[in-house]
């Protein structure tokens, strides 16, 4: 049994009895109370689904572990020579709660390398898509294949005890995580260079910038679209595969993770507009206002939850103003950061006028060379299994059951908000 996983069971054992008390002593406490605006709304900040993996702050933003994003960059370990962490670091980290040491980082490095490669027919099933499909549909295809590789689905028909679910559930995810890179430089090359591989170079400065991308989108609590999904359809008692495709196809929607896609086409509708040079504030302040008075939005600003700057986008902001600050794509980026907040706040429609991660990370993934805005979500999503793989094995270490919650019909909301008894 590796480092990680000896640890992560551990860490099970630990903490089983604490669910189990939790349900069997304390299982009629209420918890929260549910309005009809928020039925209706998409069940919009309901305290009804449990994670540890992630908090989501309205003020500071994410935590992983209980831990910030700040402080997971200066304490988990880097490779020799770089400026952001080992991603291997941040999934032991999202897994057992502990931020590993070096010698911990390497073995999960070499568990990955044993199961990175990709069975010949996945590659069958990529080149099989039309040249001109989106690169989500493709990608969530292919993870999708992998389902003949489950040990969940083959040891869940052989007979296993509820007890054990979490291991294959744990092999799965760790087989997957290590070929997603796989599968989305082979769909990279088959969509944009004809095939051609791009060789990689362990010294690109662009390594970093991956880093930061995949620990920074990770995770992002268990509500929103991706992580339901996949907490949902693995609560069938799906294998990783069969969740992780589905996770992938809630991220591909505009209102999530395709955000990013769309920033980045704005951002570029704005600088064509301005004829390639960079406006003074006084410019881009009457382009945003043109914008907002013409009935459309300022994408990349405002989030569901926070309340302040996505900590995210500031750490993208960062490195960019270390590695990007004479960058004409940047430029405009940091040109709206200035103004956009005080507009939306004027105009007084936003809870939130600030910038969301999405705002930023396109730019980055232009600067350095990666210009096919709609494979961005691919990148997203690579970063988002990490979160959602450690939340499902958790999710089978602690016997969660399937979601199965009730629905009201029209009427029925309508006579318990006249105070009507239903009959």
């Amino acid at each position: 049994m590796s480092n990680l996983k000896s640890k992560l069971y551990e860490k099970i054992e630990q903490w089983r009895p604490r669910t189990k008390r939790l349900l069997d002593e304390y299982g009629d406490v209420v918890v929260d109370n549910v309005t009809i605006s928020q039925i209706i709304g998409g069940m919009r900040d309901i305290n009804c689904l449990v994670t540890d993996i992630s908090h989501l702050d309205p003020e500071e933003g994410i935590r992983y572990r209980g831990y910030t994003l700040p402080e997971l960059f200066e304490k988990l370990p880097k490779p020799k020579g770089a400026e952001m962490p080992f991603v291997e670091g941040a999934l032991y980290l999202l897994l057992t709660g502990d931020i590993p040491n070096e010698a911990q980082v390497a073995d999960v490095v070499d568990e990955f390398s044993k199961r990175r490669i990709l069975p010949r027919y996945v590659y069958e099933v990529i080149d099989a898509f039309p040249s001109n499909s989106h690169p989500m549909a493709i990608f969530s295809t292919a993870i999708l294949t992998l389902h003949r590789e489950s040990f969940f689905a083959k040891k869940y028909e052989a007979g296993m005890k509820k007890s054990d679910y979490w291991d294959p559930m744990y092999e799965d995810s760790l087989n997957l995580l290590a070929k997603l890179p796989e599968i989305a430089t082979y769909i990279y090359a088959k969509l944009y260079r004809d095939g051609k591989r791009i060789q990689s170079n362990s010294n690109k400065p662009y390594d970093d910038v991956s880093r930061l991308h995949f620990i920074i989108h990770a995770d992002h609590e268990s509500g929103n679209v991706s992580a339901h999904t996949g907490h949902l359809v693995a609560s069938s008692l799906s294998d990783i595969y069969l969740s992780i495709s589905a996770m992938i196809n809630g991220l591909a929607g505009p209102l999530h993770g395709l955000a990013n896609q769309e920033v980045l086409r704005w951002l570029l509708e704005l600088k064509d507009k301005m004829g390639g040079q960079i406006p003074t504030e006084d410019e881009i302040r009457q382009f945003v206002w043109d914008t907002l008075n013409s009935g459309q939005v300022i994408p990349g600003f405002g989030h569901a939850v926070l309340r302040k700057t996505d900590p995210r986008y500031i750490m993208q902001r960062d490195f960019s103003l270390k590695y990007l600050k004479d960058d004409t794509l940047f430029k405009y980026v940091d040109l709206l950061y200035k103004v956009v907040p005080d507009i939306l706040r004027e105009q007084g429609k936003a809870k939130n006028p600030w910038p969301n991660v999405d705002a930023h990370s396109g730019a980055i993934q232009w600067y350095y060379g990666v210009r096919e805005y709609d494979f961005y979500t691919v990148l997203f999503g690579i970063g988002r299994a990490l979160g959602i793989c450690a939340n499902i094995i958790w999710d089978r270490a602690l016997y969660y059951p399937l979601e199965r919650p009730k629905s009201l019909t029209t009427e029925m909301l309508e006579k318990i908000a006249m105070g009507i008894k239903n009959k």
